[in-house]
């Protein structure tokens, strides 16, 4: 396209250029006696009216193909433009189809979500369910190893306050006397029992 241009400015030169030195002449004659009104003048100035018509003319038929090339470079961008044009309306329709489809598309993804979260929590609260079940079984166990833990305990500090009430019952109880006569005693059963 910039080739046209520079095509075009170089004619519209050399025409000015011609027209300019065409029209010199009479320019320089401007200031001696006006002899466009004889007849000569008149023959001139139809010669000089026909020469630039036809250069006109001439530059015209040269200038013809340029113009051709250059509409027919307008008319394939025209065409370029009309089939872009048809393309992007078939994206457009194609856009709207899918966004018409959309509101169903995250309809049916929300139900999905719904029924996921929904199982979801379904089995939380299923495990939820048996980890406190479980808690519970092992508290029991616990409860149950501490009653018997204090029950053993308890009873050891039985034993202990038994055995400490009978030593004090004993020392109470146990005199001078009391205690020769337990050893003899102790002394004739181990007699007896080594026969």
């Amino acid at each position: 396209m910039n080739r046209g241009i520079g095509f075009y400015a170089r004619q519209l030169t050399s025409l000015g250029l011609f027209l300019f030195l065409t029209a010199a002449p009479a320019l320089a004659q401007e200031n001696q006696p006006s002899q466009a009104d004889s007849s000569m003048g008149w023959i001139f100035r139809w010669i000089n009216f026909a020469i630039v018509v036809a250069l006109i003319a001439y530059g015209f038929c040269k200038a013809r193909p340029a113009f051709r090339r250059h509409t027919e470079e307008i008319s394939q961008k025209i065409a370029e433009g009309t089939r872009a044009r048809e393309a992007a309306e078939q994206q457009r329709r194609e856009a709207q189809a899918k966004l018409a489809g959309i509101d169903a598309e995250v309809a049916t993804l929300r139900e999905d979500a719904k029924r996921g979260a929904g199982a979801e929590a379904e089995r939380i609260r299923a495990l939820a369910k048996s980890e406190a079940e479980m808690i519970e079984r092992a508290a029991q166990a616990e409860i149950v190893a501490a009653e018997r833990a204090a029950r053993l305990e308890l009873k050891a500090a039985a034993a202990r306050v038994a055995v400490e009430r009978a030593e004090g019952l004993l020392r109470d109880e146990m005199t001078p006397s009391t205690e020769s006569a337990l050893f003899q005693t102790f002394v004739a059963e181990l007699e007896r029992s080594a026969n």
